[in-house]
């Protein structure tokens, strides 16, 4: 644990190091230069065929996250003090390889914008000393950073303790210092479970934290569930039951009959101050197996088919797998079981074969405490856990909406949770609703604020929209996010100055948006700067390659100066990241369909028009291509559903369609 969050200067790797990304069609390379490793990415772009590159950006590896024993992922520190998590992980199988990082290998990923949050760091590394501030884009850690796991995350706080040793108060210093080893058992589990009880990495969720204890607040020799309750899927939940996943450790254990049939905890077999390796790591834990099971098997250890004659207990009770989550990672399974699984529990996996089986959705049951007192805020807290990542919201909606007008909560929170639960099934009223209870017990919640925010835009709703938001930023004048959602919303009602004059400041606190470049580029063409515009959009791209709606907006500012061909390929990356995306196909086709590709172009279009079936003018561009391929059937039926349709410059030129056609 001393050894979790090291700075990444003084890693030794062989670099460089590149890998392509096939499902993102990204490069990586891991650089080193002057003792300091870097990670760049690019793409082959348009110009791929002179050589050139495109979207490049590249970050320093400052930290590591992780001992190495298994893997290790890097983060880099902006300025204002802010991490990320970096796209490409170190692991250790086969004496060490590179590939993506966990949750990265997708089409679409978070890339170099993935901000580590006060729960990542709350379990990766020391609790940091300086105070931490959060203006919506991540917290931002200040002053120097611990550099691994220390002495407080088992033992709590320790000023006490030192200061009584300084003196050579022994005895008050014996007290002022939690001893694990003295605690109860289930206090002395939590101590470890507090970061190492995890019953899933996938949406559930696994945790909640209770809302009045801030982050970095648990104390070992607290009782945990005061502080966090854990949940699990249903107990018959098909195809979860033997989930493996990389923090699972003490999930597992607590299935296993050594545990639940003796006093059994973490550090029976872990001693957190000696770790051993190799050789001596077998030696001690299979020790602590016979310290309880002198004559394990008659006659000595089973030779079971294909496992090697040096097996020992841990070979076939606890052996190593490949963890569903982290799939480049292998680990002991600390479920104790008498015959291990009849497969190969070290079969390569991808995350696509981890996502087979789809997120969970069915009740979230509690998990640790098992169960829970019946009080008001524990029954708000368990109808939450149904809600909050969308794992049972038919049944969850109502309930948490019930347990809130029966108990009306004081902390906003409640009322915020509900607010997004009915985002999910986009009930844009009820949204707005419980975003206005929650603002009515604080009125300065700004989560609130910004949901409400997002749902008046989304109802058209722009004047209560920018009214939120202008909260928002009065009380967080460094929050750029919020800065460029105000901006959106001042474009969306056709207030160009104070769109650009809120998007101009975004940029300032956060030039790497890609979303507010993206807008600011859009509020360039409104002013009919397409060379500013042009620079926005390829700017956002460059910052997130499969930012949709940036290529989109290209791709119209190219065709519009008849560059079909390069509209085209940003069209086309447009559909990539989003296959549904009907304007894109529609304006793809018609750039085919300009350059006389009339096949493909009747394919993206009919692709639109079943996406969006009433569409007219997709219909008559669809009927206009069909009719040069000389198939006048069909495109006399696409000149009519045109003809028949709310668009009345599509309808008279539809109509024009069909008595060409002699219809």
């Amino acid at each position: 644990m001393a050894r979790a969050f090291p700075k990444a200067s003084g890693a030794k790797f062989k670099t460089p190091v590149r890998i392509y990304h096939k499902a993102s069609d990204r490069y990586y390379t891991i650089a080193e230069r002057d003792g300091k490793f870097y990670q760049r990415r690019h793409q082959l772009g348009f110009d791929a065929a002179d050589g050139r590159e495109a979207n490049a950006l590249e970050l320093e590896m400052q930290y590591v996250i992780g001992s190495g024993n298994h893997a290790q992922t890097f983060l880099h520190r902006n300025a204002d003090g802010r991490l990320v998590q970096l796209p490409v992980s170190w692991y250790a199988e086969r004496g060490g390889y590179w590939a993506m990082s966990p949750g990265y290998d997708r089409a679409s990923h978070l890339d170099f914008r993935r901000p580590i949050d006060a729960g990542c760091m709350s379990c990766h590394n020391g609790y940091p000393s300086a105070h931490i501030e959060d203006d919506g884009g991540g917290p931002r850690f200040a002053g120097a950073l611990p550099q691994g796991i220390d002495c407080q995350r088992c033992h709590g706080p320790g000023r006490a303790h030192v200061d009584a040793i300084k003196r050579g108060d022994l005895e008050t210093a014996r007290r002022a210092i939690v001893n694990p080893a003295t605690l109860s058992r289930e206090r002395q589990l939590e101590a470890c479970m507090q970061c190492h009880l995890e019953s899933t990495s996938s949406p559930l969720p696994f945790q909640i934290q209770r809302y009045e204890h801030p982050p970095f607040s648990y104390s070992p020799g607290q009782a945990l569930g005061d502080y966090f309750i854990h949940f699990d899927h249903a107990p018959s939940a098909p195809g979860r039951d033997d989930k493996f996943e990389i923090n699972g450790g003490a999930y597992r254990l607590r299935k296993s009959a050594c545990f639940q049939r003796s006093e059994m905890t973490c550090m029976t077999c872990h001693d957190p101050h000696d770790v051993p390796r190799g050789a001596k790591a077998v030696e001690r834990y299979v020790a602590v197996c016979q310290s309880c099971h002198e004559t394990p098997h008659r006659g000595g250890v089973p030779r079971v088919a294909g496992m090697r004659a040096s097996a020992t207990c841990l070979d076939c009770h606890m052996p190593k797998r490949r963890t569903d989550d982290a799939v480049h990672v292998v680990m002991t399974d600390h479920y104790i079981q008498r015959q291990q699984a009849r497969r190969d529990l070290l079969a390569d996996l991808t995350e696509a074969d981890a996502r087979k089986s789809g997120d969970y959705r069915g009740e979230v049951v509690p998990y640790y405490p098992a169960t829970l007192a019946a009080t008001p805020e524990n029954e708000m807290y368990l109808a939450l856990a149904q809600v909050r990542q969308g794992s049972n919201l038919t049944a969850g909606l109502p309930r948490l909406e019930r347990a809130i007008e029966k108990y009306i909560p004081e902390r906003p929170e409640f009322y915020y949770e509900l607010a997004r639960a009915y985002a999910m099934v986009a009930d844009h009223d009820a949204d707005i609703r419980w975003c206005r209870e929650a603002l009515r017990r604080d009125a300065t919640f700004v989560p609130a604020l910004k949901e409400l925010a997002a749902a008046a835009t989304a109802k058209g709703d722009l004047t209560e929209a920018a009214q939120a938001l202008e909260t928002v930023v009065a009380q967080r004048p460094n929050d750029g996010n919020a800065f460029a959602d105000l901006g959106n919303v001042y474009l969306r009602q056709g207030r160009l100055d104070d769109a650009q004059k809120t998007l101009r400041r975004a940029l300032v606190l956060d030039a790497t948006m890609p979303k507010a470049n993206n807008t600011m580029g859009l509020a360039a063409l409104k002013q009919g700067a397409s060379a500013t515009a042009e620079t926005h959009f390829r700017e956002a791209i460059r910052l997130q390659p499969d930012l949709q709606e940036a290529h989109y907006n290209l791709g119209n500012l190219l065709a519009g100066r008849r560059a079909y061909a390069e509209a085209g390929y940003h069209f086309e990356r447009a559909i990539r990241s989003n296959p549904d995306y009907v304007e894109a196909h529609h304006s793809y086709g018609v750039v085919l369909a300009l350059t006389h590709a009339s096949a493909k172009a009747a394919a993206e279009l009919q692709t639109t028009v079943r996406l969006a079936p009433g569409l007219a003018q997709a219909h008559l561009d669809l009927a206009d291509v069909l009719a040069t391929l000389g198939r006048t059937k069909d495109a006399a039926r696409e000149y009519a559903i045109a003809a028949n349709g709310n668009d009345s410059a599509a309808r008279e030129a539809a109509q024009a369609g069909l008595r060409a056609l002699g219809h």
